[in-house]
């Protein structure tokens, strides 16, 4: 064959790609309803673009701030900028609870699930709405303190501020990538290149992912650019990456797979092939372990292409451990049904950010847990805004042997409901971060469940008596390995006393932003001499720390991690020198806004422990 052949093959199928990708460009928005249109082909300047600020934060995984406070809340998103173009820490911002790795080095980090798709990266999330509907040319987002947590933007095609619920809630990502390291933690507008979309939207998403920062994100504002009228495509056409090729692929591949989970579970007809080549001559567990490194959308492709793979695919042992938060924006109840009679031997399940706007309803998930609910050991719910008492009473009734649960943010389920909980006496992890939980459900729950051995409270504002609370602890839980008090705001010197004298196996414990406890009392002393197990502790913003406080952690914590001192005016060099010289296992050193702590100090301390990350935030 001449050697021109192979050239005019390659050529021709080069010329199929550029004619595919033009194609979609033109026309994706036609032909399919759930894809978008790359923002690259310049639009026709039919109609003035809009520029609006966000009118209201609706939604949001966590936030650093206090839920009766401004600073460092969620919140702060909403309106014009308060910060920027300053760079700095500034309590007129938002800021996310979590920052680096640090929280998945402490004990009461959790095992991740397998199968996440590696696309899927965040961490948190906030939802803004805006005054008007409009199609996206633009979004700035406005970074004033360590960037580069944002990793996927979404659109929702829902109006917030429509009086008719929509019939179907569509989500488009307009961008998204994986966390990057962007060096230094100035200011800066952060305006990613947006896809286009075939519907208005006043409803954007922004999703983060903070494990590359050396200290929290702090956003300011994000605004929202766009046109009333679809815009029209010009035929000019830019020139073609290969790699965008690729990423099309994939989102086609993730749209076709979550359809098949909707539509395609129980298949009708199989193709039928004379063999299955040399599947049916492996052994079953071997096809097994092969198919458990799919993620869920592959396992329902596959389980289309013959009966063999089909009875693998849908093999109950393939849904021991299931996360389907990376599929969040698709799950509904219809997805649950299909699910069910594949999910009847499921351990772990994580349900984390679905089900909102309608998606899942409290008969769709009754049944399900019904099905599905009496192996489960481990069950994520966080951010469940469907949860409401019914729920908690079929969880505790069709869980017998649950260990796990989590609850965070799912701040719409009424006080009342939590007494459910008291019933699942096996609990060993809780996790109550921004709930509504009151203090007579959350004394039965401690009374009731005596294996616990991680409790958050993070936030929760509705606890009128922590002292009680943590009397009760001491009394009721021994096991408890870590507790998250973090804002919790009337615990004193007494409380502190019960807990340290009843939970002496505690490894982790947050105090941060409790102002009811004073160092003069005696309390931080009793702490250090009572958990010499601590490899965690955090003590944020309690400006009365002092020397001997971090003097008794240096002789008798010496197993300590992680310290988080910000804002304390008490402490000098010598004490930190004394704490670092004892702690050899120390890796993090929080001093920000120490005032005996200046920058001096600091790359002093850094030159002679360069294994311990020593944090110095700033404001200018």
């Amino acid at each position: 064959m001449s050697p021109v052949f192979p050239m005019l093959t390659v050529l021709s199928m080069f010329y199929y790609m550029c004619l595919r990708r033009r194609a979609r460009t033109a026309t994706r928005g036609e032909m399919n309803s759930r894809r978008a249109i790359e923002s690259n082909t310049r639009a026709l300047p039919i109609n003035v673009e809009m520029v609006q600020y966000a009118k209201e934060v609706l939604d949001f995984s966590s936030h650093y701030g206090s839920e009766n406070s401004m600073s460092y809340t969620m919140w702060n998103l909403a309106g014009i900028p308060n910060v920027y173009p300053s760079s700095g820490d500034f309590t007129q911002t938002a800021v996310f609870r979590t920052y680096g790795t640090w929280w998945d080095r402490c004990p009461s980090a959790r095992l991740p699930f397998k199968r996440t798709p590696s696309t899927f990266c965040s961490q948190d999330y906030v939802e803004l709405a805006f005054e008007e509907p409009v199609y996206p040319t633009a979004v700035h987002i406005l970074e004033t303190y360590h960037p580069g947590a944002v990793v996927r933007i979404l659109a929702c095609s829902a109006n917030p501020y429509s009086q008719n619920p929509p019939t179907e809630v569509r989500w488009e990502i307009l961008w998204s990538e994986a966390p990057t390291k962007v060096n230094g933690p100035q200011a800066r507008q952060f305006t990613p290149c947006i896809k286009q979309i075939n519907f208005p939207t006043n409803l954007i998403r922004l999703e983060v992912n903070s494990s590359l920062l050396d200290y929290y994100t702090e956003l300011d504002a994000v605004v929202l650019h766009g046109v009333k009228e679809r815009p029209m495509l010009s035929l000019k056409t830019s020139m073609i990456d290969m790699n965008d090729i690729d990423e099309e692929e994939d989102e086609e591949k993730f749209a076709c797979g979550m359809d098949t989970l909707n539509k395609q579970f129980s298949i009708v007809t199989l193709r039928e092939w004379p063999t299955n080549g040399y599947f049916d001559k492996l052994p079953y567990e071997l096809i097994q372990l092969i198919l458990s490194h799919l993620t869920v959308p592959d396992l329902c492709r596959l389980a289309q292409t013959c009966k063999l793979l089909y009875q693998h695919c849908c093999d109950p042992l393939q849904y021991i451990h299931l996360s389907l938060q990376p599929y969040w924006a698709r799950i509904n109840d219809t997805s649950l049904e299909y699910l069910q009679s594949r999910c009847t031997l499921i351990q772990w399940l994580n349900l984390s950010w679905t089900g909102n706007r309608g998606a899942i309803s409290v008969s769709g998930f009754s049944r399900f847990l019904k099905v599905c609910g009496s192996e489960l050991v481990r069950l994520e719910l966080s951010c469940g805004h469907f949860l409401n008492e019914t729920c908690l009473e079929v969880i505790t009734e069709m869980c017998p042997n649950l260990q796990e649960l989590n609850l965070s943010s799912c701040d719409k389920i009424p006080p009342q409901a939590f007494n459910h909980i008291a019933k699942v006496g096996s609990l060993k992890r809780l996790i109550l971060y921004r709930t509504k939980v009151e203090q007579t459900a959350l004394l039965s729950i401690l009374n009731f469940c005596s294996e616990l051995q991680h409790l958050s409270l993070g936030s929760c504002v509705m606890i009128e008596d922590y002292d009680l609370i943590a009397s009760m602890m001491g009394a009721k839980c021994k096991k408890l390995r870590s507790l998250d008090l973090w804002r919790c705001k009337n615990i004193t010197e007494n409380g502190i006393a019960e807990l340290a004298s009843g939970c002496q196996l505690l490894e982790e414990l947050d105090l941060g932003w409790c102002p009811t406890l004073q160092s003069s009392t005696g309390c931080f002393t009793n702490l250090a001499r009572k958990l010499p197990n601590l490899q965690k502790l955090f003590l944020t913003a309690n400006r009365s720390v002092c020397d001997t406080d971090i003097e008794e952690l240096a002789a008798n914590c010496t197993h300590l991690r992680q310290l988080d001192i910000l804002g304390t005016r008490m402490v000098s060099p010598a004490s930190l020198r004394k704490l670092l010289e004892s702690c050899k296992d120390l890796s993090l050193l929080d001093v920000s806004f120490c005032s005996q702590i200046d920058n001096r100090v600091v790359l002093e301390l850094n030159a002679n422990f360069p294994n311990v990350f020593i944090k110095k935030s700033f404001t200018q």
